[in-house]
């Protein structure tokens, strides 16, 4: 299982290429539709622009990390930048109507929550041991806790935003203007 979490994680941008094209062969969006899920995607992207920002250069094929991130939006919750891309797609599909709603959410659970998290955090037990058995008991995988206090204060390098979110940000862009596309010129 861990060697099929490994191929997961490597391939996950791939991956989410593909949730996308799927989504948007689904997509029937309408002027409400895309209304509703805007708002999503806008958050999403500002999640991730938060988390990333805390953290500073992040992709790679393989899980790492040099220190534990538990500031920021990580003081909420230990997948931010995951949360930020589930409000995303969750924000496409809504555009996109209720088949491509149902396929993003079952895909995120098993893609992101059944294979990609647990792959992680077995890199950040084995790295970080009791660290980050204390961060995991205090956060939620993709929700809240509670209110972390004054957990949330910390570095934050808004000049790796740029090198580090640009792929997404276009990534981003690009999707939504494609479902208005296909929702407004068809």
């Amino acid at each position: 299982m861990q060697e099929l979490r490994r191929k997961v994680f490597k391939l996950r941008g791939g991956i989410w290429t593909l949730l996308f094209v799927l989504i948007l062969l689904l997509a029937r969006p309408t002027v409400r539709s895309f209304l509703l899920g805007l708002p999503f995607v806008l958050l999403g992207q500002s999640w991730r622009f938060w988390a990333v920002g805390c953290i500073g250069r992040y992709r790679g094929e393989a899980v790492g990390a040099e220190r534990l991130a538990t500031w920021g939006p990580y003081a909420f919750m230990r997948n931010p930048l995951y949360f930020g891309n589930g409000l995303i797609g969750l924000g496409w599909g809504l555009m996109s109507g209720p088949w491509a709603t149902v396929l993003f959410l079952g895909s995120f659970i098993v893609v992101y929550g059944l294979l990609i998290v647990p792959h992680e955090e077995s890199f950040l037990l084995e790295r970080f041991g009791d660290e980050y058995r204390a961060y995991r008991r205090r956060t939620g995988a993709f929700l809240p806790k509670g209110w972390p206090g004054g957990r949330i204060a910390g570095p934050f390098a808004a000049g790796v935003l740029w090198t580090s979110e640009r792929h997404t940000l276009l990534s981003t862009v690009v999707g939504t203007l494609l479902i208005a596309a296909k929702g407004f010129l068809s």
